[in-house]
């Protein structure tokens, strides 16, 4: 027994690290669906999941005390969505989404833009497809664990309860849709609300060309302009008081009708905002650039 070193003497200047892992992110190219996206990530489940309990092992080994401030940090103890998207997705995908990361040009193919999923899907953001491709549900894993992306759900398990993994998934992709860029989809509520309320003056297009404009005084504006003619930038404060009335003359002096208090009818204050924020995203989005 005399010539079997101690435990802790067996790990002494042991220093645990965990396996370099070569990572591809989600990529969802125009024209795919979530489910079939590009080859993107390469990563070894077994061998980081060995890593990290090699790293434990080490640590309790060498100092007892150490080993409690030193747990393995693949998962945080936030369920806030932009904490987690920060931590698994902004290496790659960048902390606005956009696929700029820090990494991403190492990568093979190049990340997702993801604040465009919305955009691609008629306006809607497709979250029961991002929710299964995330949990790993629906997608079939390559043997070994090796797929284009980590599956989320089943790492997230092995650390944490169902109900947490549930939890922090959806407020993952509840912070991913509030990324999402203006959309123009015929589904998108600003789009629905545009046809409802503003195209038979302003026309299907916003180029003050629709049915009611010859029977107007003064021609309809063409709302695709605002950005060109505001030095390339759109002026959503500015738009936005023209349409819930803010700064007009009393009695509603002029042709446009004074929308902030016809939507006020049988809704509350912040349902009318969101309203006319849905009209103004539209709006950004069907801005005419100048070359």
């Amino acid at each position: 027994m005399g010539n079997i070193p101690r435990r802790r003497e067996l790990f002494r200047g042991v220093r645990p690290s965990l396996p370099e892992v070569r990572a591809e992110p989600l990529n969802v190219s125009a024209g795919t669906d979530v489910d079939s996206a590009s080859r993107v990530m390469n990563i070894r489940m077994p061998i980081l999941v060995a890593g990290a309990a090699l790293a434990v092992v080490a640590v309790r080994a060498t100092t007892p005390v150490a080993a409690a401030a030193q747990q393995p940090s693949i998962l945080i103890d936030s369920l806030a969505g932009r904490d987690s998207f920060e931590l698994y997705c902004a290496p790659c995908h960048g902390a606005g989404g956009r696929g700029d990361g820090p990494v991403a040009t190492a990568l093979r193919t190049r990340p997702a833009d993801l604040t465009t999923l919305a955009q691609r899907n008629e306006g809607t953001f497709p979250r029961e497809r991002v929710r299964d491709f995330v949990s790993g549900a629906g997608r079939q894993v390559a043997a070994h664990g090796t797929t284009d992306m980590p599956v989320w759900g089943p790492m997230f398990r092995a650390f944490e309860s169902d109900a947490r993994v549930r939890e922090r998934i959806e407020n993952l992709l509840t912070y991913v849709a509030s990324i999402q860029v203006p959309s123009t989809g015929v589904n998108d509520e600003g789009s629905r609300l545009f046809r409802a309320y503003c195209a038979s003056c302003h026309g299907a297009t916003g180029r003050g060309n629709g049915p009611l404009a010859t029977q107007l005084r003064r021609v309809p504006p063409d709302l695709t302009q605002f950005t060109r003619r505001n030095g390339g930038m759109f002026p959503s404060e500015r738009v936005h008081r023209i349409i819930d009335g803010r700064d007009v003359p009393s009695h509603g002096d002029r042709e446009m009708p004074v929308w902030g208090d016809i939507f006020k009818i049988g809704s509350s204050g912040p349902d009318v905002k969101a309203r006319i924020d849905a009209i103004v995203r539209y709006l950004a989005g069907i801005q005419e650039r100048g070359a």
